[in-house]
């Protein structure tokens, strides 16, 4: 690992990894008690955007390098580039290009990108990131792709795990980002049976893929739609009516958001003839979501 490599890691994601978490979050900012001396009032802020780092309380800043030499000073250990660079390793990420960004600020730095390449997983970064997730990497492989994108707002480019919508977008996952390229749609996936008589929703792709791995990976018999947001429930319509489900199965997140979705997804159900929806949630709770029990199943956390 060179400077240039290391800069590309997220800082945010370090002082996650020390066990810091931020007091404050807003327009591409976060506050934090600072890692790099004593204090008793947050005045250590990280942006996201530039991946850069400014200590308020005594007017240091910089990058990642920077930071780590100046972690390594507080905690008396030798700070030289080598050290620090030898710190950053040791922390247990590495270069793997992705976007330094937060889930808070998605939207923002997902709009506009650009498609530079897309072609089978092959970056152990995002296989780590599967592995991670308990998806296995051979049903991975059926449902999405390694889609490497710019940002042509930022300059940055980064890849991530994609999944292809019905409006030929892709709906984008690595550990940093989650967004859109193109227009943000549902996925709809064909189930093993030719003409069935049940369809699925799921909120997220990881929700979907961990109720296959649980399957032993031999896919459902019915259909499937991936939302890929809560507000794409709206377009599932026209792929539901008069197709000849008999049961929609909801596989929706244990929250606010998801039961209000359930909800308005039975309403929806009553109005089709014939059609019974049961929802599953009970099957995955405690956890919020399928893939939250999933990991659970296999001891596996983030």
């Amino acid at each position: 690992m060179n400077i240039d490599q290391a800069n590309e890691i997220p800082i945010a994601e370090i002082l996650n990894r020390l066990g810091y978490q931020p007091h404050k979050a807003s327009n591409g900012k976060m506050l934090y008690l600072s890692p790099v001396r004593q204090e008793k009032t947050p005045s250590f802020y990280v942006y996201l955007k530039t991946n850069r780092w400014h200590d308020f309380g005594d007017g240091r800043g910089g990058d990642l390098i920077d930071f780590a030499q100046a972690y390594l000073k507080f905690t008396r250990e030798t700070d030289t580039v080598v050290d620090a660079l030898r710190w950053i390793k040791n922390i247990g990420l590495g270069p793997f290009e992705f976007a330094p960004v937060l889930a808070e600020y998605i939207e923002e730095e997902g709009a506009g990108l650009v498609l530079k390449a897309k072609k089978p997983i092959q970056h152990l970064g995002l296989i780590h990131y599967l592995e991670k997730r308990g998806i296995p990497l051979q049903l991975a492989h059926h449902h999405l792709k390694e889609i490497h994108v710019r940002n042509p707002r930022t300059g940055k480019s980064f890849f991530a795990l994609g999944i292809q919508n019905e409006e030929g977008g892709h709906e984008l996952r690595n550990p940093f980002f989650k967004g859109s390229l193109g227009p943000k749609a549902i996925s709809f996936i064909r189930g093993r049976e030719p003409k069935p008589k049940t369809i699925h929703i799921f909120e997220g792709v990881f929700d979907y893929l961990s109720a296959v791995a649980q399957a032993k990976g031999s896919g459902l018999k019915g259909d499937t739609i991936v939302l890929n947001s809560l507000s794409c429930l709206k377009q599932i319509a026209p792929y539901i009516q008069n197709y000849g489900y008999r049961v929609a199965y909801s596989w929706l997140d244990n929250d606010k958001a998801g039961e209000g979705a359930t909800a308005s997804l039975s309403e929806f159900c009553q109005t089709q003839d014939d059609l019974t929806h049961r929802t599953m949630n009970r099957m995955y709770a405690p956890h919020k979501d399928v893939n939250a029990w999933h990991m659970h199943q296999l001891g596996l956390t983030l």
